[in-house]
């Protein structure tokens, strides 16, 4: 069991950075911050460079986390959050990746959740600092806290729709 989880949190936490350092830098086939950015406000979100900064940040870091078993139910919970965030951008286009829909968001949402209740295993930081296994408590707060907050930053930094023909400020007066 615990090669398993060793395996599922370095897959999935690697990919959840690397899709951070997309965001922000050029590696790993990114178009920079500045396109980071202009993928956001294509998203239709507020915010610009700060928005993409925070989100890489958060997958970056989120990521790492995850990726060395370190404060488990904490890292899991942010990836929950900013992939429920790429799920809401990617769902009008249905479920599945070939048409970039939600597919892959829901698998790396689901996986964080797993990895939240099952723990990270021995072969992690958290075991090497003995702070497994986490109260049940714990992780439950994180698989609620971590899509919300997702929700949350989805409802505050979207900008509505522009009607063709209006400007932000005649349709925000509709």
């Amino acid at each position: 069991m615990d090669t398993g989880l060793l395996i599922l949190r370095l897959v999935v936490g690697l990919l959840i950075a690397g899709h951070g350092v997309q965001k922000i830098s050029f590696r790993l086939g990114g178009h920079g911050l500045a396109g980071g950015t202009e993928e956001f406000r294509h998203d239709g979100f507020r915010g610009g460079r700060l928005t993409a900064l925070a989100a890489g940040g958060s997958q970056i870091g989120a990521g790492l986390f995850l990726a060395a078993g370190l404060l488990t139910p904490v890292a899991a919970m942010a990836a929950m959050g900013v992939m429920t965030v790429a799920g809401t951008v990617k769902r009008h286009n249905g479920l599945w990746v070939q048409n970039d829909g939600y597919e892959y968001p829901m698998v790396l949402v689901v996986a964080s959740v797993v990895l939240a209740l099952t723990g990270p295993g021995r072969w992690s930081a958290d075991h090497a600092l003995g702070l497994t296994p986490w109260p049940l408590w714990v992780p439950v707060v994180a698989i609620v806290a971590g899509p919300v907050s997702g929700l949350l930053t989805r409802v505050v930094l979207h900008r509505p729709a522009v009607k063709e023909g209006t400007t932000r400020y005649a349709q925000a007066a509709d």
